[in-house]
């Protein structure tokens, strides 16, 4: 599962740099692309970044109907992502917010890449791929998201995309 979450989240990453080599952040003393893996930082009571997209994964699921070795499995990953504008206003709050969405979008496509084992360096070609869906963005716009700046001058987005692999292990 970590493979899978891992190759994701690169996968993304490296998107966004081709895309928007401007959309970075600087997080722990170090800048990089605006693609964040929450359970992989160090725990903070800190707002969240602005213009940012912030990835959490749920729990793992096996997928009805495969059968085999290594059956398929789903996991949920919740993308979050505010701004309060560009300008002193706020005014441009909701451009902002669509061309993070465009964005977002675009790194999603094409909907899969190779999965890839991390945890070594060189990181290590596992001979499977990983496949997703869309983002499905969510249509409550005032809903508070988790860790995310609790103001009015606050606009945020969320995005949901299901993430199938094989699983890791024989059997499940």
């Amino acid at each position: 599962m970590q493979s899978a979450k891992d190759s994701f989240s690169t996968a993304l990453r490296e998107r966004l740099t081709a895309l928007n080599p401007a959309r970075t952040v600087k997080l722990n003393g170090t800048q990089r692309p605006a693609v964040v893996v929450v359970q992989n930082e160090l725990p903070t009571a800190a707002e969240r970044l602005y213009e940012c997209f912030y990835l959490e994964f749920g729990t793992i699921e096996p997928v009805e109907g495969t059968f085999g070795e290594r059956p398929i499995c789903a996991i949920d990953c919740n993308i979050s992502y505010c701004t309060r504008g560009t300008v002193v206003s706020g005014v441009d709050r909701g451009r902002v917010l669509g061309e993070m969405d465009r964005e977002l979008l675009m790194i999603c496509q094409p909907r899969r890449t190779g999965k890839r084992d991390f945890s070594q360096s060189p990181n290590v070609d596992l001979g499977t791929s990983i496949f997703w869906t869309l983002p499905s963005f969510q249509v409550e716009a005032k809903t508070a998201l988790a860790g995310m700046p609790q103001d009015g001058a606050v606009a945020s987005h969320q995005a949901q995309v299901r993430v199938f692999f094989s699983a890791e292990v024989d059997s499940l």
